[in-house]
């Protein structure tokens, strides 16, 4: 599973909770999202968009999201999410995450996001700022070319 991970620059884990669990007796589909969600806004203090949208009234906003899900979750486990950017466009950025599970040692689910760069004030889109582009390339360690 490390293996698996070691291409994510943020890596969170999460104890599955009983109360996530449906009446199937299996995760709710809802819950993969908020687990997702969990490990972007954990890239997102990496890249500093707190302090960010302070200074600069431009920032990320989810676009979209999708899940594939590949395996079920049950209580007990505990997962590792992990999250990377895969491309830089004029006005968005585009985020992959794996979800594995620590009981099953494999992957239970990956999803893609969407996150579009709004300007707040106007409330416009708004091209990705070169900072926020800089952080990015930061993050993901640019070696070998990908991403922005």
């Amino acid at each position: 599973m490390k293996r698996d991970l070691a291409d994510y620059p943020v890596v969170v884990e999460i104890p599955v909770a009983w109360g996530e669990m449906d009446a199937f007796g299996h995760l709710n589909h809802a819950v993969y999202f908020r687990y997702m969600e969990t490990a972007r806004i954990l890239y997102f203090e990496k890249l500093g968009i707190p302090e960010f949208l302070g200074r600069d009234p431009v920032g990320p906003i989810l676009g979209a999201i999708s899940c594939r899900y590949r395996a079920p979750l049950t209580y007990p486990d505990k997962v590792s999410v992990g999250v990377k950017v895969t491309r830089v466009e004029k006005d968005r950025f585009v985020m992959a995450y794996v979800i594995f599970s620590h009981r099953l040692d494999k992957l239970a689910a990956e999803g893609e996001g969407i996150l579009v760069c709004f300007d707040y004030r106007q409330n416009l889109k708004a091209p990705v700022p070169e900072k926020l582009k800089g952080r990015i390339a930061e993050i993901e360690n640019l070696k070998e070319g990908r991403c922005c």
